[in-house]
């Protein structure tokens, strides 16, 4: 599948701040703003000060997948005080026996596996874990995180995302609704 991204864009507001977002199309009829936390530490603040409130209390640990919610989920520990975890995309040689997830359908269509090596998985033993995503579309990736955080012996305690596209078929609680745009 290729992306090509177009000269418009969208303009996205997260408190004071405002950014104008590029507008890729994923597929020949469909146009998304494209939200990238990385390298913008304004805007994963400004995201992370307002997600804060959407968390559940009781929350132990914070949970994603790499890679551009890191930003984000980094700046809410920091705010919170709370510590988190990531899953990985892809097996690194340093991982030991780690739990396999697959991903039924990511964001912009492309399926994937996670990995959590066995001392990320015992962090979330015993916790409260909510998951938080920069951009939820159909919820494949959360419910892969939460089979995760049950196969680490952990409670999948809430789900949170700083954006969603379309409709998510899991209940999530969400910052900000971005649009789609048909052709």
């Amino acid at each position: 599948m290729t992306t090509t991204f177009s000269s418009e864009t969208y303009t996205l507001t997260v408190g004071a701040l405002t950014r104008e977002l590029p507008l890729v199309r994923p597929t020949p009829n469909r146009k998304l703003p494209l939200v990238e936390f990385l390298g913008d530490t304004e805007l994963s603040q400004a995201a992370a000060l307002e997600v804060q409130k959407l968390l559940p209390d009781g929350t132990d640990v914070l949970f994603t997948c790499e890679t551009s919610s890191i930003p984000l989920v980094h700046a809410l520990a920091v705010i919170t005080g709370l510590p988190y975890e990531v899953a990985r995309k892809r097996r690194r040689p340093y991982m030991n026996d780690p739990l396999i997830q697959d991903v039924a359908s990511m964001t912009l269509g492309v399926g994937e596996t996670l990995w959590l090596d066995t001392r990320h998985a015992a962090q979330l033993r015993g916790k409260r874990v909510t998951v938080v995503l920069d951009v939820v579309s159909s919820g494949g990736t959360i419910a892969a995180l939460e089979r995760l955080i049950a196969r680490a012996g952990g409670t999948a305690h809430g789900r949170v995302a700083a954006f969603s596209q379309g409709q998510p078929k899991l209940e999530i609680r969400v910052m900000q609704q971005l649009p789609i745009f048909e052709r």
